[in-house]
């Protein structure tokens, strides 16, 4: 029986010849259909500098969709601690809360930033794990590379399966992506971050945050500071993870809960929940390991309309990968009219392999298989068309076959 809860991820992608309009309101409506269809969760992704990628600001498309739904959980997926301050994180979650009382899930996730350098005689343990920047590569180049590095799973250099068979595909090569997007990280550092500003350690950012939630934060200099709004808050705390580096060590040892990604990194989604396991401790909040897990998902009427409407799927991850930013959602038409080479499709390969498009039967099929293998707690869908009704009608489909299985 399938009675594990679906959630939905939502990046508010913009479609080719939409306006970012149409792209905020298709979110606020479909927030709403997914609470009609029960759906349990719906979380925002934060992404930055992506003409068909909306979601800039977690806490603002919450903001947007709480007051058109009543009782579907709302959340981030996730906040981008690399530059963004604790405190700021908190008091923005605990004023929607104020509104919103326990309703709300705060997902916190690593993203590149600034790393203070270690001083000269204090050895910095982690960089024996990273990659060390080429002389005269400046700041920006060292933080994409120590984002790189943290991700893990160098040994996914080949196509692998779990005992069930789940495809875990040979790992994309990310310097491929400092490569092409070399320019654009060293932009967004610029754009993101105040002059001089370095990103605090990813586990002192969530415990600073876990404290100013709990009103136990002490400041280093032995100051007592006590968040309003913010403290008491009845936020549901998460982690996310790509794979079995820091963050799903934090998570584990911190007893929070953990969302893994099989739509983005599909190859190291195993190791992420093995890591986590291994690191997890019972907290006051949490018992027991609890995780949920991400996929890339468009579901039909048959298995060939699903693959119609997912066809731009590759030339959107082609776009990202590329260095461009994700563009704007394309239209079969549009996407049947590029002519692929083999480096692009090497590119985005294991992404097409590893999203799940057919008919709801197909789809369900996939998702328990998924579930399966990961031992997820719940299941984080994404889906992304270029037509809403579309998009509206994938996530319908699911959720009555989904809800048949358990029934």
């Amino acid at each position: 029986m399938s009675t594990t809860p679906l959630a939905v991820l939502d990046l508010i992608p913009r479609s080719s010849g939409a306006g970012t309009g149409d792209a905020v309101r298709n979110a606020i409506d479909l927030a709403r259909q997914a609470e009609r269809l029960g759906y349990q969760r719906y979380w925002f992704a934060e992404h930055h500098l992506n003409p068909g990628v909306l979601g800039v600001s977690p806490a603002v498309s919450i903001a947007l969709v709480a007051g058109a739904t009543s009782t579907i959980r709302l959340g981030s997926a996730g906040v981008q601690l690399g530059h963004r301050q604790a405190l700021a994180t908190v008091e923005e979650f605990g004023l929607l809360d104020a509104v919103y009382p326990g309703r709300l899930d705060l997902g916190l996730g690593r993203s590149i930033g600034r790393q203070k350098p270690a001083a000269a005689n204090q050895p910095n343990p982690a960089a024996a794990n990273q990659p060390k920047p080429a002389p005269g590569a400046d700041q920006h180049t060292a933080a994409v590379s120590a984002y790189v590095a943290n991700r893990g799973g160098g040994a996914h250099t080949v196509e692998q399966r779990a005992d069930n068979g789940l495809l875990l595909p040979k790992q994309y090569d990310f310097s491929q992506l400092l490569a092409n997007s070399a320019t654009k990280f060293a932009t967004l550092l610029d754009l993101l971050q105040q002059p001089g500003a370095y990103t605090p350690d990813y586990d002192t950012q969530v415990s600073d945050i876990l404290a100013f939630l709990a009103g136990t934060y002490v400041s280093p200099g032995g100051v007592e500071v006590h968040t309003y709004p913010g403290e008491g808050a009845a936020v549901q705390v998460w982690i996310l993870g790509a794979s079995g580096g820091s963050s799903a060590t934090v998570a584990g040892e911190k007893g929070l809960r953990f969302a893994a990604s099989y739509h983005h990194s599909p190859s190291t989604v195993i190791d992420a929940v093995d890591a986590y396991r291994a690191a997890f401790r019972p907290s006051e909040d949490l018992a027991a390991p609890h995780i949920s897990v991400s996929a890339d998902v468009v579901v039909g009427d048959t298995d060939e309309h699903a693959a119609e409407l997912a066809s731009g799927y590759g030339l959107w991850v082609r776009s990202i990968r590329g260095g461009s930013g994700a563009i704007p959602f394309p239209t079969p038409k549009e996407a049947a009219a590029h002519e692929w080479t083999a480096a692009d499709r090497e590119l985005v390969q294991d992404r097409i392999d590893t999203q799940l498009v057919g008919s709801p039967q197909t789809v369900a099929d996939r998702l328990e298989q998924l579930r399966d293998a990961t031992g997820a707690h719940e299941l984080a869908v994404t889906t992304i068309t270029h037509e809403h009704a579309d998009r509206v009608r994938s996530y319908e489909l699911l959720a009555q076959e989904w809800n048949r299985r358990g029934a």
